[in-house]
């Protein structure tokens, strides 16, 4: 986890402020030891440029052969009952044939050996009863998937729900993502209606809505100020990174709703923004149900993060470049030899290229025989975080695909929100998908470069560093780890360490409709409180007007509609939807901007093999 050496002295706090960052302390706070709140240093962040700087986001530098291992096993693993048939021989030695037998794959027997039997090991983990696997870390970091953690039911649920939301939407009203060509209806996204500094109304006092009260409250709270400059950048000691765009926004900020754990179900307290919190309760249970069934793959996800010692094994490891054949050692009569009055210069040069061409890397193998790899000690937000509870923002979409427009194109490297909502883990539900082809979510790791020097390699020679680990001398020190199938039923969770990108499908009848459909839940970092929609009360205009010309506010009921509106039309606060959008597509250029500067940093670092 993040740490610093603040050691400044600082006012005693009032007990009826909220203090939260943006609202009672500054808004890029980080929890110390002191605070009367705290339980814990924040989770490391891949957003965090002092994070990057000094790898404290970096995984191990992993060979391709091994990211080979992974994808191979993500892909059993998607099999119907994998946990069954990878003990029964003949079927083990056919997968191992297919992977073999792949004319795109380097895979050897010792590789294909040691997935067979970490798959066998892996099934000796699933419980008899039920007989279905527990969710699997598939890449580390740690990626986790699970075919079976929400159930038929749930999804089923959730389907229906979902229509009934969306058949309430006339289609001249529908919310089509911006620059998505039509393709992407936001159902609830939190880019609307988010918290914005300077406009909106906040508790300062300590006080918090509820889904009863949430919208009869709309316009209280005091305006929360724009942070200052300084405060846009990291508070950490020795941060000396600069960025034309600063890590924290000072204009917007999404916002969670909070989350009770403290008993088996979570339960939602707040409400999610955009979703109404009266006329969508199906919908609020059900996202409920989901965020109790990811709290599970969570756990196994931040397990690596919540131990600042712990440290990924590897299945292959690499300490010294080899070369067969090694032209540079081998005898002088092999290879081309001087001719009559060659210049000596020309003949060297001539003779080097030709052992350039020559030379053959050795690759590794995986270690003989097999063992477990080490495991994180076990890691519980319940157990944790059970008072104190989580904030959760929640986002729906659909991803809408027709013959007139059958394809989409696919995202963009990114890691999720700035460090304003201080995301530390993401979960997908993929709960329909319908006449659209296969998909992945693929994933790339920041490595630490200083691993280099822990390998024995001939000066010059640095073939090896593209061939074993698929980087460049003088490229970034990035690696793509591979890619997780986005199938419906599927549950898939990743921290915020690593940068995550949409694949691309398309219709696969181009004569019919198509869609994929996505819960996204992110996690905020549970040692740091963020404003919530506990702290602010509904900005939606529509849903304040809905309540005020109610029966229930007999001064505006009794009015002509012409005489409501003109009254209503007068309030400055909350927004309308048209504003909301305008505002919207500026948290969305601010964003992009970001998205642009945060990969060049991710990227920024470079490998740079010293000459001995």
């Amino acid at each position: 986890m993040m740490r610093t050496n603040d050691t400044r002295s600082h006012a005693a706090p009032n007990p009826k402020m909220a203090l939260l960052p943006g609202c009672g302390r500054p808004l890029n706070y980080i929890p110390k030891q002191s605070d009367p709140d705290y339980t814990g240093e924040l989770f490391r962040n891949a957003l965090s440029s002092v994070g990057i700087k000094n790898h404290e986001v970096a995984m191990s530098m992993t060979t391709l052969r091994e990211f080979a291992m992974l994808q191979f096993m993500n892909s059993v693993t998607d099999k119907p009952d994998w946990h069954i048939k990878i003990n029964n021989p003949e079927i083990a030695a056919k997968w191992k044939n297919e992977v073999l037998s792949s004319v795109d794959q380097d895979f050897t027997d010792a590789m294909a050996d040691w997935c067979v039997e970490e798959l066998r090991y892996k099934a000796t983990l699933v419980p008899e009863a039920p007989a279905c696997p527990p969710p699997l870390v598939v890449y580390n970091g740690d990626v986790v998937k699970s075919d079976t953690a929400v159930s038929t039911e749930l999804k089923i649920a959730l389907q229906h729900a979902v229509k009934v939301f969306q058949d309430k939407v006339p289609e001249r009203l529908k919310d089509w993502h911006p620059g998505s060509n039509e393709k992407v209806w936001d159902l609830v996204h939190p880019s609307l209606f988010p918290l914005i500094y300077g406009r909106t109304r906040v508790f300062t006092n300590g006080e918090t809505t509820t889904l009863d009260d949430c919208i009869k409250r709309c316009g209280q709270g005091e305006i929360a100020e724009v942070p200052p400059e300084e405060q846009t950048v990291e508070a950490r000691v020795n941060c000396i990174i600069h960025h034309r765009h600063k890590l924290f926004s000072a204009k917007f900020q999404w916002l969670p709703c909070e989350v009770d754990i403290s008993s088996q179900e979570a339960r939602i307290t707040s409400y999610i923004n955009n979703l109404h919190p009266a006329e969508e309760k199906p919908l609020y249970e059900l996202v409920a149900k989901l965020i109790t069934s990811s709290i599970r793959l969570w756990n196994l996800t931040l397990a690596p993060l919540a131990d600042p010692e712990f440290r990924h094994g590897q299945r292959i490891e690499y300490t010294s470049a080899e070369y067969d054949p090694d032209p540079e050692n081998g005898p002088d009569t092999d290879g081309p030899q001087q001719e009559p009055g060659e210049d000596d210069d020309d003949y060297f040069d001539r003779r080097a290229e030709w052992c350039e061409e020559n030379r053959q890397v050795i690759l590794p193998e995986p270690s003989n025989p097999f063992s477990p790899l080490p495991e994180p000690p076990k890691f519980d937000l319940k157990a944790r975080y059970a008072e104190r509870g989580l904030q959760v923002i929640v986002k729906l979409a659909n991803i809408e695909l027709t013959p007139e427009k059958p394809e989409y194109e696919g995202g963009s490297w990114h890691v999720e929100g700035q460090m304003n909502e201080h995301i530390v883990a993401t979960s997908l539900y993929y709960y329909s998908c319908e006449n659209v082809t296969t998909s992945t979510l693929s994933f790339r790791q920041l490595v630490n470069k200083e691993e280099t020097f822990d390998i024995d390699y001939q000066q010059n020679y640095h073939e090896w560093l593209s061939e074993v680990f698929g980087c460049e001398n003088e490229g970034p020190t990035v690696q793509e780890i591979g890619g997780v199938e986005t199938r419906e039923g599927r549950l898939l969770t990743f921290p915020n360490i690593l940068q995550h990108r949409v694949g691309p499908f398309k219709l696969a009848d181009p004569t019919k409709a198509g869609h994929r459909k996505i819960v996204a839940l992110f996690l905020v970092d549970p040692n740091i409180k963020v404003i919530s929609t506990a702290h602010v009360p509904c900005q939606q205009q529509e849903w304040w007007w809905s309540l005020t010309r109610g029966k229930e506010n007999r001064q505006i009921a009794g009015l002509p509609v012409e005489l409501q509106d003109h009254i209503l039309e007068d309030v400055d606060f909350p927004l309308s939807l048209q504003e909301a959008k305008a505002l919207r597509l500026e948290l969305m250029e601010e964003r992009k901007a970001f998205v642009v500067d945060h990969g060049k940093a991710f990227e920024g670092a470079k490998f740079s093999l010293c000459e001995h």
